[in-house]
């Protein structure tokens, strides 16, 4: 717990350097730390062509070709840039926004680059990157949280209880009596370990099959497989009205239960046959099971 809650600390110390890094004022993406305006020596209020006269006299005089000057260069650079802003009006509008509201940073941000970036970007390209970072952080929390569950299944005593009974067996029931009231050596438990399978319900192993990115490739398949399974209940047993199998009223019943199919395993047999029987799908029938239960439980109080 103590390394997870440093872990903890450094992630969110991180995240709060990065964003007091990224979040300045939402105006800088467009002109950096200059006015846009300023720059080209006009006011706010400038109409287009006042815009444009400004730029052209500003380019003739700070163009590389007319003026070798470096900083003039850099200059030029900033000023076309500039007009590039504020000769479109959807991107002048958008600073104005940015201008008038600072604080909207992230909206601000993602408006520049959708204006900017977004016609040039393939939205497949985006979908599988997207997929991609998702799947990763999936799959790194999958196993974190894994790996969380094995470290506190190995402090319980029913753990250490069946490593010790491994031993045992492997040095065929011969323990050495030094050893039987020390901890076992770190090395000889790690190689008994791997001979345990630890099933942690809630904490499974991670499955790439799980990944919502393999997910979504899969979808095509896993929808046609649905269809094919509801058109083949639809003939069964609305067309043909055959009985239900075992499986099938079984699924009725545990969707009308609305319990998990761990849920339903952990049930004995003769109360999984009693519950089928009782074909708790049907409204009425379900409805008297519920107001049986209740009876019951208020005897039992």
């Amino acid at each position: 717990m103590a390394a997870r809650r440093a872990m903890m600390q450094w992630f969110a110390l991180t995240v709060a350097i990065v964003l007091s890094l990224l979040i300045q004022p939402s105006s800088s993406i467009y002109c950096d730390e200059d006015d846009c305006y300023d720059l080209l020596g006009v006011t706010q209020n400038a109409n287009a062509s006042e815009i444009k006269k400004a730029y052209y006299k500003l380019s003739l005089k700070h163009h590389p070709d007319k003026n070798p000057d470096p900083e003039s260069k850099k200059f030029f650079v900033k000023i076309a840039n500039a007009y590039e802003i504020l000769k479109d009006d959807a991107t002048r509008e958008q600073y104005d926004y940015a201008l008038a509201h600072p604080e909207e940073f992230f909206y601000n941000t993602a408006r520049y680059y959708h204006a900017y970036y977004g016609h040039k970007t393939d939205p497949r390209a985006v979908l599988i990157g997207l997929l991609l970072i998702l799947s990763s952080f999936q799959y790194l929390n999958q196993w974190t949280r894994y790996n969380q569950a094995i470290e506190m299944v190995k402090k319980t005593p029913a753990y250490k209880n069946k490593l010790r009974g491994l031993e045992l067996q492997r040095t065929g029931g011969v323990a050495n009596r030094k050893k039987s009231n020390k901890q076992m050596d770190k090395k000889v438990e790690e190689e008994l370990s791997k001979e345990l399978n630890l099933d942690i319900k809630g904490a499974e192993k991670p499955s790439v099959w799980e990944l919502i990115g393999i997910r979504f490739i899969l979808l095509p398949y896993t929808l046609g497989k649905l269809l094919l399974w509801y058109g083949s209940w639809f003939w069964r047993y609305n067309v043909k009205r055959a009985p239900y199998s075992w499986e099938d009223a079984s699924y009725l019943t545990r969707r009308s239960l609305r319990i998990s199919i761990d849920s339903w395993i952990s049930i004995d047999e003769s109360t999984k046959e009693d519950l089928i029987q009782r074909r708790l799908w049907e409204k009425s029938n379900f409805e008297s099971y519920v107001a049986e239960m209740r009876k019951e439980s208020k005897r039992r109080r």
